[in-house]
């Protein structure tokens, strides 16, 4: 029998690479474009992405350690409190759990039956799968999503910088917009195939966004007008 291919197991990392990718390509392109907008030399262009590029890949890093550390936490805690229900009043958990397989589709009978060789199997995991929605895919893995979100944005994020180095300065805000613009495109026909989802949805939604934020920081940069020369 052939195995079918999910993409479930890859939500973890996956949204964590994806979302410091983007941040990475999108925030350092529109640092670079708003300064850009402003200056007339290369220096304060360039100091402005790589500042941006270091500050945020570690904002990065840390946000999402705390935040999934927070989530991990809770989970904890919730797993905690099933492993004491467990063992003060395990007939009502067993009830429980049966009562959740019922409104799942199956009759009374079968419900407790399942619930009664699922608790004798892995109680524990009976509950934290079914009861509180918690399985090894899902689970939050704090330091996997730190360091995929970091590294992914630091990826993204030197690559507007590369930009930066090499473009003419006077056209700096287009060049930056037009190849800022490509790599989301190709950030998103990656995270739609590496996500088995729409390629047309992902590269107009990352597109469209990634537009809005650069041109809102090319006009401020315009509007403030500052000579950095």
């Amino acid at each position: 029998m052939e195995l079918e291919g999910h993409y479930i197991h890859r939500s973890g990392w996956l949204r964590a690479a994806i979302l410091g990718a983007n941040d990475g390509i999108l925030s350092t392109a529109s640092v670079i474009i708003g300064v850009a907008a402003a200056s007339h030399t290369r220096e304060p262009i360039v100091l402005a992405g790589v500042a941006g590029l270091v500050a945020g890949a570690l904002s990065m890093a840390a946000g999402e350690y705390v935040s999934v550390s927070s989530q991990s936490d809770v989970e904890h805690a919730d797993l905690q409190r099933e492993i004491k229900e467990l063992k003060d009043s395990p007939e009502h958990e067993l009830t429980e759990l049966a009562e959740i397989y019922e409104q799942r589709g199956l009759d009374r009978v079968l419900s407790l039956k399942v619930a009664e060789q699922l608790t004798a199997h892995d109680a524990l995991g009976a509950h934290a799968r079914d009861e509180l929605g918690i399985n090894e895919i899902t689970q939050a893995k704090p330091l996997q999503a730190a360091l995929a979100s970091g590294g992914a944005f630091l990826f993204g994020g030197i690559l507007p910088v590369i930009v930066a180095l090499v473009a003419p300065v006077k056209q700096m805000v287009y060049i930056q917009y037009i190849f800022a613009t490509l790599f989301l495109v190709v950030l998103g026909v990656t995270a739609a195939k590496a996500g088995g989802s729409n390629i047309k949805k992902a590269i107009l939604r990352i597109t469209f966004w990634g537009t809005i934020a650069m041109g809102i920081t090319a006009l401020i940069g315009y509007l403030f007008g500052v000579n950095m020369a």
